[in-house]
């Protein structure tokens, strides 16, 4: 009979079987200290609940009681009500290291599963895997963009024979784009589930990015989108190339506010401006209102486009709108920031002016 390795196989088994009793007491406890842990972050979620609703409750006591209050009742009802702020404040500290119920966007697509991410590191790490993401797509999206305006051109535009090459690259191009925006909202309203800044019009911004490129990807190769072909290919290499500027100049107000110890960890970076991002204004500015004026240029060649007695197709005048949607918003947000930036500004320099008069 031929000598086995039996034996030994044998002698490994008897060697881990002490390890293996380890690992399933270990896991044992695990579990019970998970099951644990859940309690207790149900119980914690039920008391901030509570302590909320009550501190709301007893704020709006207050303020009702304002008017009959004397001078000591005045002060002593102020300190109330600061207590009542620092209270609320430790509270949304205390939320923030709990699980939350998903809004209705990340229910619809993820389903009933928890997106809280209730380590700060960890939460960091997303953010800025979420940074990288945009980054490398934009080099992606800048070499595709290239690509179909520089050497692949449609240039019969009036042919009823369709140009294969052309529709195929473009096809891919325009799945880029909706993929890449579908993505960015689902990935940003896991960031704003998790306390990022991110609000208002840049979320609109997104929705309606995904609904535009979904049209560009199923616009039929037609007259009208061969004479608006071209121009949207230029505008997607000009807005890809200020995608990259923007990063990394948003990338940098975020480097100098983290070494001032600002608190930045969740703010992200949009297609605009915010209010953290002020130093290089002068810099920033004239690409992002270029790309502005070039979404209104846009909306304008569309709406003429929609008149062309070939042009059948509704996919004109919705991206006409949305294009002019765009601008809009763009340029009013950006613009309002701005401006209040500015008024921010000559308030500080009036007291410091009235503060060394005094």
């Amino acid at each position: 009979m031929a000598d086995t390795n039996l034996p030994t196989f044998a002698e490994e088994l008897d060697d881990l079987a002490k390890e293996y009793n380890d690992m399933r007491e270990l896991h044992k406890k695990y579990k019970e200290k998970l099951e644990e842990v859940r309690t207790m972050q149900r119980k914690c979620t039920a008391m901030v609940g509570h302590q909320k609703k009550k501190y709301k409750q007893i704020a709006e006591d207050l303020q009702r009681e304002g008017s009959k209050l004397s001078g000591e009742e005045k002060a002593k009802s102020n300190e109330l009500k600061k207590l009542i702020d620092e209270r609320k404040k430790t509270c949304g500290e205390v939320y923030d290291t709990l699980p939350r119920s998903n809004s209705f966007l990340l229910n619809t697509i993820m389903g009933p599963i928890s997106v809280s991410i209730l380590n700060k590191t960890d939460r960091f790490a997303y953010k800025e895997e979420y940074e990288r993401f945009k980054l490398y797509l934009s080099i992606i999206m800048l070499v595709g963009a290239t690509i179909n305006t520089l050497f692949i051109k449609n240039s019969q535009v009036n042919t009823v024979k369709p140009n294969r090459i052309v529709r195929i690259c473009d096809a891919c191009y325009h799945f880029l784009l909706v993929w890449y925006y579908c993505t960015l909202v689902v990935r940003e309203s896991i960031l704003r589930h998790n306390g990022s800044r991110i609000k208002g019009w840049w979320v609109v911004h997104h929705y309606l990015s995904v609904l535009l490129t979904a049209i560009l990807l199923i616009w039929p190769d037609s007259v009208s989108y061969r004479m608006f072909r071209n121009q949207f290919m230029i505008f997607s290499l000009y807005l890809s190339v200020v995608q990259l500027i923007q990063y990394y100049y948003q990338s940098g107000c975020l480097y100098r506010l983290r070494a001032l110890g600002e608190k930045s960890d969740m703010y992200i970076t949009v297609e605009g401006f915010q209010n953290w991002m002020w130093r290089g204004l002068t810099f920033l500015l004239p690409f992002l209102f270029v790309a502005y004026t070039w979404q209104f240029y846009n909306a304008y060649t569309l709406y003429h486009l929609s008149k062309h007695p070939d042009c059948n197709e509704w996919m004109v005048p919705v991206s006409s709108a949305i294009f002019l949607s765009l601008f809009l918003g763009n340029s009013i947000t950006t613009s309002g920031v701005i401006v209040n930036k500015f008024r921010a500004k000559q308030q500080r320099s009036s007291a410091s002016v009235k503060n060394k008069g005094s």
